[in-house]
């Protein structure tokens, strides 16, 4: 006899010797027990999971001798000739190179002739999804009503281009991939019946490779043994196959882990240098880290995985490099890579640059972590504020029992009322001095007097527009928030600042001890020492228009005499200050918040826009 491949040597022969698919071929003799036979079946999965081989025993079971039975005798005549295609009432049909509506009318003519010497003409037709539309519309009408001898047995690795009516008319098998481990222990059993010595390694590394297809695995034995004889080893197969050894594997993804691009290119040139196959590379990380999540997932449950001992060992350690969001995200990398890489012109390259761009993933941080991270920062912020603000007040209240100093220059100011008219009880009478001249001898100095309470007698727009001029000049970035708000009141050391309703948001973002800070400085240099400030949802004035920033003229201390003589020259010391520039690149660079963002998001100034 000619030499027979290990594929159809070993080819199962009944519903007991397939391997992986219990669920269908329980369901097919539990039917057969039961005598309820359909009259179309559609077996449909992946290369060399089964689909032909159950077919073909699903025919022996209900031609064999005394049948329907599942349990026949191997060595059946009828089923020995089924198994050896010579079975003139099964007939196997190419889908591929019989698909014409030509060669479906001839089924028809057949279908109605009764079985030779069989209890029923059984048609298998393979790779059915490549009929052309036509054949499965001429087919229609038999296989929804055949004669009661006809039985329809099809296979598919693609069920989604047959058509929707053929599939409601047939009852369906899904066959799964075959674990790895099932492969190894079938392909363990062959190897002792060929006697070949294999290792373990060698049997995983094969049954990696056939990627859930066992006659891909029992095809890439046959060849290992012509290769090496009767004794395999793991080397041996990641040569002929250029595959990767599960150490590399391991390696490799340890690198991403730890964020050591140097270590994982390293290791990709190592492969690819020794001819590795980088696309089955890209696979085989992505299924590694696929293992990590699901560990991680899980508990560490490991019936949710098909690794061997020292895989679980590295799945530990790994395990605890990164959370299951850093490892979906380098797993969104891989995923993306894995489907362009047959398009790439230079795949090391562009493996390359997906594992720099894998430990970039591993290592962001994701926009919910940076939000948290900001609204923490936030309420630390107003935390802080609310535990300043009574040191400020008790520090700024004046003592009751000391009557209040007048400072050596007072700003000379016009005095106007504010936009929000103040209570009655605001603006308190000023103590009367010691020695009060006479009228006749009144002084224009203000000097003299005493000090107004803070707040009073203030001309509120020119104060708000010297306020946000000042601001503007230590933080470019603060003086933005304030250009839409506008003063409310000021009184009892108080000034309130509202915004309206359509920026109330706003608030949270100047609410806080920087910005108060800030304020009040700025204030203290216009002459307001110990103001506190107050944010507020307010309605604009409809007259209100932010007006133009001019200088507080500062009057110096003189004389009676003296004043009247240098009245004329006050008028030279009301020079408007220049206007503010407009907020370049250095001021944003500058401002705090602006660096605190940058450090969280890692990012860079490209444009100011004001």
């Amino acid at each position: 006899m000619s030499y027979q491949v290990i594929a159809r040597k070993y080819r199962p022969q009944c519903f007991a010797d397939v391997v992986g698919q219990e669920h269908v071929t329980q369901t097919l003799a539990n039917a057969i027990a039961s005598g309820r036979i359909a009259h179309a079946y559609l077996f449909c999965g992946p290369r060399g999971t089964g689909k032909t081989t159950i077919a073909r025993i699903f025919a022996k079971c209900l031609n064999c001798t005394g049948g329907p039975k599942v349990d026949f005798p191997l060595d059946d005549p009828k089923a020995v000739e089924i198994a050896e295609g010579r079975a003139i009432d099964v007939l196997e049909i190419d889908g591929a190179s019989n698909n014409g509506v030509e060669q479906v009318r001839e089924l028809r003519e057949t279908v109605k002739y009764a079985p030779a010497s069989s209890k029923f003409k059984i048609y298998i037709i393979d790779e059915v999804h490549m009929l052309s539309t036509q054949a499965f519309n001429a087919l229609l009408k038999t296989l929804e009503e055949p004669p009661a001898h006809v039985k329809f047995f099809f296979a598919t690795t693609d069920p989604e281009k047959v058509l929707l009516t053929i599939l409601s008319r047939c009852q369906r098998f899904d066959l799964r991939r075959i674990p790895a481990s099932l492969i190894a222990q079938h392909l363990t059993f062959i190897a002792k019946q060929e006697k070949v010595d294999i290792d373990a390694e060698a049997l995983h590394a094969i049954a990696r490779g056939a990627d859930g297809g066992l006659r891909d695995a029992e095809s890439a034995l046959d060849q290992l043994i012509s290769f090496c004889g009767t004794t395999i080893v793991e080397a041996d197969v990641l040569s002929m196959f250029g595959l990767a050894s599960r150490r590399q594997v391991l390696a490799l993804a340890l690198a991403v882990l730890q964020g050591d691009p140097g270590a994982a290119l390293r290791e990709l040139n190592e492969l690819a240098r020794h001819g590795k196959d980088l696309s089955r590379l890209l696979s085989d990380l992505l299924g590694h880290f696929r293992n990590l999540v699901i560990y991680q997932v899980s508990g560490g449950d490991l019936n949710l995985l098909e690794v061997s001992e020292n895989e679980i060992a590295s799945l530990k350690e790994q395990g605890a490099l990164a959370k299951s969001e850093a490892l979906t995200r380098v797993m969104d990398v891989l995923t993306d890579a894995e489907g362009r890489l047959r398009d790439a012109a230079s795949k090391k390259i562009f493996v390359e640059v997906v594992l720099l761009r894998a430990i970039q993933a591993r290592n962001a941080v994701s926009i919910d972590t940076v939000l948290g991270r900001l609204r923490q920062l936030r309420a630390d912020g107003e935390q802080s504020g609310v535990q300043n603000k009574p040191a400020a007040a008790t520090a700024s209240a004046p003592a009751p029992a000391s009557p209040p100093v007048a400072p050596v220059a007072q700003p000379a100011r016009t005095v106007a009322a504010p936009l929000s008219p103040p209570p009655a009880a605001t603006t308190a009478p000023a103590p009367a001095p010691v020695s009060a001249p006479p009228p006749s001898e009144a002084s224009p100095d203000i000097a003299r007097a005493p000090a107004p309470p803070v707040g009073a007698g203030v001309e509120l727009p020119s104060l708000w527009a010297n306020l946000v001029e000042a601001v503007g000049r230590a933080s470019a970035f603060t003086r933005t928030y304030f250009i839409e708000a506008h003063p409310v009141s000021f009184t009892r050391g108080v000034l309130t600042i509202g915004f309206d309703p359509e920026f109330a948001e706003h608030i949270s973002l100047v609410n806080n001890a920087k910005t108060h800070t800030l304020l009040q400085t700025k204030l203290q240099e216009l002459g307001h020492p110990g103001t506190q400030i107050k944010f507020i949802q307010a309605e604009r004035p409809e007259n209100w228009a932010p007006p133009t920033p001019a200088a507080i003229a500062i009057v110096p201390q003189a004389t009676p005499a003296s004043a009247s003589s240098d009245a004329p020259k006050s008028a030279d010391l009301k020079r408007e200050k220049p206007a503010a520039k407009p907020a370049g690149m250095e001021d944003f660079k500058n401002d705090p918040l602006i660096q605190k963002a940058l450090e969280i998001f890692k990012g860079q100034i490209i444009e100011v826009r004001t």
